[in-house]
């Protein structure tokens, strides 16, 4: 072969080499391939320095071409390829390592063995009887045969063995992953049943758990469309120590009555239907409502308390649910708190301090010694508690009723007391100082108002009707919204549903930017409105823009020197910690109230007219009241005297709210007893009947 004939032209280099597998470097490049074109004779290797050089066999193997492994690396490969063969490899691998360990041992105890023969016979005879005693192979010794055969029966004890222990360690696997999924049903009763799985669950649990009643022993069942694990780990993370309430999560859909059997719901004391996060998964709530109707029946009807978001549904859940079924319109209520507060702000820390079970709540007494006294009578008689109402037998409330109304035989009172055990009536009424007790002036007639209203979604029409019916007419409502489509299509309804009473007034602009907090005149309005926008799946949170809008807001306070109130809704509680804080600031977390409200009428059902009226822009309100109405300030005087003071001017007084205190000031239901020194800011709580707006 002539060496023009071993030439490799630099571009076909590659293809020679790589594309056709186990050809060697001497090989003809015609004969694989398309022959090469003719060079010139004179360009050859020696004589073209940029020629490449090319490796034939006669020159050796380049070192960078093999890559040496070290005997380790070789030994982790044949290792692992010998683990892949399947359970007869594992098997032989785990008695060659136990014989590797075993024989060893036994060979240094036969031969250290003073009763061991010192023939070699006895010692290896003796080696293998410790050998098959530690590893259950029998051990015996003699003839061959016997000494197969006992190993044989030892395998098959042995075989026997593992499978019954596989078999027990599989039952028992497969028993702990179906507990897991969540379809094993509780057997309980008097218990309580959540449906769902929303933004209010922590707070229903964690209420729940702080209910005091007579139960020493609570099971709260949750059924949700989620992981039993998952949910297990998230309570625990928000709700925190439950104490003696035991917490049972079961998975299933609450629209399907067979999921549904799975917490029990016909022997439940009551059951908590949750909303979705999103106003469109209202449907959800009517199908479990339906579902509930029918896993339980009519011969065992259960308390149900349910919420939707959009007053579309709120007719079918109620049919849904039937006559025992109470259903809350979250964003109605939502609505009125957030025009209180408004009105008056810091009603919303009233609000939480009579929905949290943690403080004083709403409670029934039955007395013998009620029947035939007065309600004037029964409430002076209550030392530690405050008489605010009288549940009638059929059921109804009446709250702060005439102080003359007499109660009957199935009456029961209504109190705000810390637990339903520590109300008790004394003998002799608490006494108060006649000397201390004013009377309030009547009231200048109301001026109309101005309220700015900063972002809008869809409980800002349900704001503006609220403000309309509770603001003195000819108030203005400014917004400060984006032009969206959804948002100019709500103003030109709210204006068309009240204009008559409240002019509506729309101003473009983000709340979000500086410039547009920076072009507000703070000083002309009596209260500032900020809302978020709507809470879309898998949009940012809607409190995000809130916090920013009241940076803005504080900064322009703070250069202008105004104090207007401000009062601003938030979805998640947490965000109301990071607000920056401000003076005569209140924040509203409606999510949060709902489920606070949501729990407490599970537990009472008479509480849900009792909310109804005190929401309500007519009948007996919660109000915040200058305490010069009711004593003489800037002196010492008993909360005694306050009471009796407001239950001769037709009111109620259930706290105050100090101004001088560290904190919010806020103290409901104190003893009848408690002596303190009033401040003329300080504010009496009352429920008193309100009366309509008057120009």
């Amino acid at each position: 072969m002539r060496k023009e004939d071993k030439k490799v032209v630099p571009g076909q280099r590659v293809a020679a080499q790589g594309s056709v597998p186990g050809r060697t470097e001497d090989t003809p490049a015609g004969t694989d391939g398309p022959p090469y074109r003719n060079r010139p004779a004179d360009r050859t290797r020696s004589s073209d320095p940029t020629w490449p050089s090319v490796r034939t066999r006669s020159s050796g193997t380049d070192p960078s071409a093999r890559r040496t492994h070290s005997a380790e690396d070789r030994f982790r490969y044949w290792f692992d390829t010998t683990l892949t063969r399947g359970i007869a490899a594992l098997c032989g691998w785990l008695a060659l390592a136990c014989l590797a360990l075993v024989v060893p041992v036994s060979t240094v105890l036969a031969w250290t063995d003073q009763r061991t023969p010192a023939s070699l016979g006895a010692r290896i005879a003796a080696v293998w009887r410790n050998t098959g005693q530690t590893m259950r192979l029998g051990g015996e010794v003699g003839p061959p045969l016997r000494v197969a055969l006992s190993v044989l029966l030892a395998l098959i004890a042995l075989f026997y063995v593992s499978t019954l222990v596989s078999l027990i360690t599989t039952g028992l696997t497969d028993r702990i992953i179906a507990l897991n999924r969540g379809h094993a049903r509780i057997l309980e009763s008097g218990h309580t049943v959540v449906l769902g799985w929303s933004e209010q669950l922590p707070t229903v649990v964690s209420e729940l758990v702080a209910a005091r009643t007579d139960r020493s022993r609570r099971v709260i069942a949750v059924l949700a469309d989620r992981d039993k694990p998952a949910m297990e780990e998230d309570l625990r993370a928000t709700a925190g120590a439950t104490g003696r309430t035991r917490i049972v999560c079961r998975t299933g859909r609450p629209t399907e009555p067979a999921a549904l059997a799975r917490v029990s719901p016909a022997t439940a004391d009551s059951v908590l239907v949750l909303p979705g996060d999103d106003p469109r998964d209202d449907t959800e709530v009517v199908k479990s409502l339906l579902s509930l109707s029918a896993a339980v029946g009519e011969a065992n009807p259960v308390r149900v308390v349910a919420a939707v978001r959009d007053d579309r549904f709120l007719h079918a859940a109620r049919l849904a649910g039937g006559p025992r079924a109470t259903v809350l319109d979250m964003d109605d209520i939502a609505a009125r708190l957030l025009v209180d507060c408004a009105r008056q702000p810091g009603l919303s820390l009233v609000h939480q301090e009579l929905l949290d079970f943690a403080g004083h709540e709403f409670h029934t007494l039955r007395d013998p010694g009620l029947p035939g006294r007065t309600f004037d009578e029964a409430a002076r008689a209550c030392p530690v508690s405050t008489a605010v109402g009288i549940v009638h037998g059929d059921g109804t409330v009446a709250l702060n009723p005439p102080r003359s109304t007499p109660l009957l035989d199935d009456d029961t009172l209504l109190v705000i007391a810390e637990n339903e055990r520590s109300t008790r009536l004394s003998a002799a009424p608490a006494p108060y100082d006649p000397t201390a007790l004013t009377q309030a002036r009547p009231a200048p007639p109301a001026r109309p108002e101005r309220i700015l209203l900063l972002g809008w979604n869809r409980r800002a029409p349900r704001i503006a009707a609220q403000l309309a019916r509770r603001t003195p007419p000819g108030s203005v409502l400014d917004v400060v919204a984006e032009p969206r489509t959804a948002t100019l299509t709500g103003i030109r309804s709210v204006t068309a549903t009240v204009g008559g009473r409240l002019s509506v007034l729309h101003r473009s602009g983000d709340p979000t930017l500086r410039e547009t907090t920076d072009a507000l005149d703070l000083a002309r309005y009596d209260t500032v409105l900020v809302l978020g926008p709507d809470h879309r799946p898998g949009g940012t949170d809607p409190d995000d823009r809130t916090l920013v809008t009241l940076l803005h807001l504080r900064a322009g306070q703070e250069a202008s020197g105004l104090r207007v109130p401000v009062v601003t809704e938030f979805t998640d509680d947490r965000n109301r910690l990071l607000a920056p804080p401000a003076p005569g600031s209140d924040f509203v977390v409606s999510g949060r109230l709902i489920g606070l409200l949501m729990t407490q009428i599970s537990q009472n059902p008479h509480l849900t007219a009792v909310f109804e009226e005190l929401l309500a822009p007519d009948g007996n309100t919660l109000r915040l009241r200058p305490a010069a109405h009711y004593v003489t300030t800037g002196r010492t005087t008993s909360f005694a005297t306050v009471a009796e003071s407001a239950a001769r001017q037709g009111a109620v007084a259930i706290g105050y709210r100090a101004t001088v205190s560290d904190g919010d000031g806020l103290c409901v239901n104190p003893p009848k007893a408690h002596v303190r020194h009033w401040h003329p800011e300080d504010q009496v709580v009352v429920i008193v009947r309100a009366m309509p707006p008057t120009p």
